[in-house]
């Protein structure tokens, strides 16, 4: 199936360059030779739409994928303009879903932003009048109905009921697979991202469950994704640490010294740098040691760093996160030539015994030297960037951080871009931000006594209420303590991921267990039990898969009743919602969209039956199999949805 569409898809391009080298037949000059040329062309157009019919037959059967209605809308109403508006540079195309179900199921509204363009051209066209001049030329295509023009210019899509019970009964076959990838790029994302010697913040913990979730999100579509946690394992604070440990632990080389809590080892260590001049001057030569990598100060780091490593680890382990430290330490040699660099193409300015570079468009420089002759993170950030781009070879490099850092990196992809090492319009970079954790006092997230809270502690806390949740449904009356514990860890850790992901990851965000572990409302507890449930309805139908996949194969899925006809449409926008993630890095679509699905779902089950049962005996006397294969399609699509997000639903709840 694949090679024949490319084929035919090269013979279409080639075909539509030959036709519009013949509209400008200058070259020729000739008038005889134009009758000549009609005829060609009126042959070629013809040959042009049999390949295009013959095309689209084979993409609705041999794609294994989903398909993005959206864009095949976006794809037929490009050409529909293209022909009635040929004059028209880069038009544009909007096809947006239809709030009103009464209006059909799509809407294309071009026309009035095209008649906008052609009014600063001084032409007076009325948008009515462009809608059905596009209208007109819609071409053959698989999945519309019939189209409406309505009000200044709107056209209404209805699609085919057919095409898009086949789009559901290919989904039912072959899973909840990716859209076609035109070229596997390579993605970097660099989040998580703690300091070693510090407690993992809330901070982190948003990093990780976006990062994560974004990294999940490139895996699916089908892209190479390195997932690297840039920690800050490298610096002053290391030499006041590793003094402190020379103090209390004189015999770290040969006996691994227990320190147990790291935090309060920094205190300690920070108190002492502070306060005790002589410590203070001790552990600048012990930074000045670690860089010059003399073996025993490189040991002492390296057993500070263990000691962080095993505590994130932890947070990690319960949130299921994968994950490559690469922490600005690995950088250290790479700084030097980076520097280099810059000097060599002239770019670096000297100010105050420090060096700094300019970047076109910013305010702040960077400062790539310090006065002393120390790197900065200005500095590392450069290596770490141009690492990813030449070594790695990515084509997106993704940073999720804070928005505090959103001008930092911006200035850091400037001066990339200025010395040449990539060009935005092939390589995305990007910092994707995020807002602060805030109370429920709506202050930021902290202790009563002011300290950061400790992520172990949060994640406990976590557990401790969805236990407490899970027993007031006397869930730990039916279910074994086996499921009972599968269920507590997927409800609490799923709903921390769940209530960080369904907010706009700009806006600031109030951590709220109450309110994350509310079954009601856009929450993961309240998806988790609606998933539960639809999973269990081919049970009590005493389906088993064998069955729903015989009946996949040879039910037609029917959506007669305009409940189905709305969930059967709500599963097929999965992709466009994907796609539309892609452009902007914004989770909180998904989320919104499974608990569009979830609602939706439920307004189908109430009112469509899908198993019959017998009022006296309670027996199942009939099945509806194309309403147990909708069930069958929703909960594969939640499923995959969870999937993305790191949600890691159970069979019993």
């Amino acid at each position: 199936g694949n090679s024949a569409v490319t084929h035919a898809e090269l013979e279409i391009h080639s075909l539509t360059a030959e036709l519009e080298s013949l509209k400008n037949p200058q070259g020729l000059g000739l008038s005889s030779h134009l009758d000549g040329l009609r005829e060609e062309n009126a042959k070629l157009k013809y040959r042009l739409n049999v390949l295009k019919r013959s095309l689209q037959e084979e993409r609705s059967q041999c794609s294994k994928t989903m398909m993005n209605i959206n864009q095949r809308l976006q794809e037929i109403f490009g050409e529909a303009i293209r022909e009635a508006c040929p004059d028209l540079e880069n038009p544009p195309l909007a096809v947006t879903p239809n709030q009103q179900a009464k209006f059909g199921d799509y809407q294309c509204n071009s026309a009035m932003a095209m008649a906008q363009m052609m009014k600063s051209k001084g032409l007076k066209v009325n948008p009515r009048q462009i809608a059905e001049n596009i209208q007109q030329n819609i071409p053959d295509n698989e999945l519309i109905e019939k189209t409406e023009i309505a009000g200044p210019g709107f056209i209404n899509v209805h699609l085919k009921r057919s095409f898009v019970s086949k789009l559901l009964t290919n989904l039912l076959l072959n899973g909840v697979q990716p859209p076609p990838l035109e070229s596997k790029k390579k993605v970097v994302v660099d989040f998580s991202s703690p300091n070693i010697a510090k407690e993992m913040h809330v901070g982190h913990l948003r990093s990780t469950i976006i990062g994560d979730s974004m990294c999940r999100l490139f895996e699916f579509l089908g892209y190479d994704v390195l997932r690297l946690n840039h920690v800050g394992d490298w610096g002053t604070q290391f030499g006041m640490l590793i003094a402190h440990l020379q103090d209390k632990f004189p015999n770290y080389l040969t006996v691994s010294p227990p320190i147990g809590d790291l935090q309060a080892f920094y205190k300690e260590s920070k108190k002492r740098f502070d306060e005790e001049e002589d410590f203070k001057k001790r552990a600048y030569q012990c930074v000045v040691k670690l860089q010059s990598k003399d073996p025993a100060f490189i040991k002492g780091w390296n057993l500070i760093c263990d000691v962080s490593r095993n505590e994130f680890q932890k947070v990690y382990n319960c949130l299921d996160i994968q994950i490559i430290e690469r922490g600005e330490s690995f950088y250290q040699e790479k700084m030097t030539a980076v520097v280099k660099e810059f000097e060599a193409k002239g770019l670096v300015e000297m100010d105050e015994g420090r060096k700094i570079v300019f970047a076109p468009g910013q305010q702040i420089p960077l400062t790539v030297v310090k006065s002393d002759g120390g790197y900065t993170y200005d500095t590392s950030d450069l290596a770490a960037l141009r690492h990813r781009l030449f070594d790695e070879k990515a084509d997106i490099i993704i940073y999720v951080t804070d928005s505090g850092q959103g001008t930092h990196f911006q200035v850091v992809f400037a001066a990339a871009q200025m010395i040449g090492w990539y060009d935005p319009n092939v390589t995305r970079v990007e910092h994707a931000g995020f807002g602060v954790v805030l109370g429920e006092d709506k202050k930021k997230f902290k202790t009563r006594s002011g300290d950061t809270v400790r992520l172990m502690d949060l994640l406990d806390e976590g557990l401790k209420r969805s236990m407490e949740k899970l027993k007031e449904k006397d869930r730990d009356k039916v279910l074994s303590t086996e499921d009972l514990t599968k269920a507590q860890r997927s409800v609490a850790f799923g709903c921390i991921k769940y209530a960080d992901l369904s907010h706009n990851r700009i806006n600031d965000y109030v951590f709220s267990f109450d309110k994350m572990l509310d079954d009601r409302g856009n929450t993961a507890a309240y998806l988790l039990y609606a998933f539960t449930r639809i999973r269990s309805i081919a049970r009590l139908a005493n389906i088993d898969e064998a069955a729903l996949r015989k009946a996949a194969e040879t039910t037609e899925v029917l959506l007669e009743h305009d409940k189905e006809w709305k969930l059967g449409k709500c599963l097929l926008r999965f992709p466009e919602i994907l796609q539309k993630i892609l452009d902007d890095l914004l989770l909180h679509t998904l989320c919104d969209y499974l608990y569009e699905l979830a609602t939706t779902f439920t307004e189908f089950y109430d009112s469509c039956y899908c198993i019959e049962k017998d009022r006296q005996t309670g027996e199942v006397v009939k099945v509806n199999m194309w309403r147990m294969l909708l069930c069958d399609a929703t909960a594969a699509i939640m499923a995959k949805g969870f999937d993305i997000l790191g949600i890691n639903p159970v069979s019993r709840m």
